[in-house]
């Protein structure tokens, strides 16, 4: 099985985010935060406890939000000493340093998913990488990923996911509730939870036309030439398409409780500090 630090990840940035629009009016939705931080570095630092620390960043509504973010994200939390005379900055301390290589590519204002990701292979240098929204958390094992993958032998691989249903179930036997479950993971139906793993060739005959989308483009023509692979994930997964979804996953951030943290971070004082 080939190391996931080798490949790199594509992350769909430029949605308008219509749903959360208390948020998103004037910022993209990745740059929505979960404890202090854009749910985009959350992403990031799953892939990153894997090894991987190549992006591609496919950038769209409000990309200069996220541009800014990169461009200054050691000066953001670093204490500094600015020189007036001449606008030089030297780092004094602190201040988080990720070994990551972020390429941020403008895929259009308007382009969907399916076209950000063609425009965006420009920068992929391998043959194979993985791909995700910028909107959503999970604890999927990304190494499990890859080498389910690279055994199902096709063009692409999606990870399916059992979501969570958006209202309470209650069980009555006799008039009386004999189980009451918040808000239960599905049993039955899965649906499409992102974290793609996909060979350079799937995109072969995708044309550059932005209006594509990859759910209703791309996909099912990958599907329709039985090259798609779906590999069951029954751990957390978690859209934050609403603001009630912001704030349920800024409360299991807040608690400690947020099942996407990589363990590795745990002795990070930056991570002790959001937590």
């Amino acid at each position: 099985m080939r190391n996931p630090s080798g490949l790199e990840a594509v992350i769909l940035c430029g949605g308008l985010g219509t749903r959360l629009r208390e948020e998103t009016e004037y910022k993209p939705k990745p740059m929505v935060e979960i404890g202090g931080r854009p749910i985009l570095w959350h992403i990031m630092k799953t892939y990153a406890a894997f090894g991987v620390r190549d992006f591609v960043l496919c950038l769209g509504y409000r990309g200069d939000r996220i541009r800014d973010y990169f461009l200054n994200y050691r000066h953001r939390q670093a204490d500094l000493a600015v020189e007036l005379s001449d606008s030089s900055v030297e780092v004094l301390g602190g201040g988080d340093v990720e070994d990551w290589r972020v390429v941020l590519a403008d895929t259009g204002a308007e382009t969907q998913t399916g076209g950000r990701i063609k425009r965006a292979l420009r920068y992929v240098r391998g043959e194979r990488f993985f791909a995700t929204y910028g909107d959503g958390v999970a604890d999927v094992d990304i190494g499990r990923l890859l080498a389910f993958h690279e055994r199902a032998g096709r063009a692409a691989t999606v990870t399916a996911v059992r979501p969570s249903s958006r209202y309470g179930e209650i069980v009555i036997d006799a008039g009386v509730v004999r189980t009451f479950q918040e808000k239960p993971q599905v049993n039955d139906g899965w649906i499409n939870g992102g974290y793609f793993v996909f060979e350079r060739r799937a995109f072969d005959h995708v044309s550059m036309d932005p209006r594509l989308t990859l759910e209703s483009d791309v996909i099912p023509d990958i599907v329709g030439r039985g090259d798609l692979a779906a590999y069951p994930h029954e751990g957390f997964w978690q859209c934050m398409d609403t603001y009630r979804e912001m704030v349920l996953l800024n409360d299991l951030w807040a608690r400690g409780q947020a099942p996407w943290q990589p363990r590795q971070a745990e002795g990070d004082d930056r991570v002790r500090r959001l937590a």
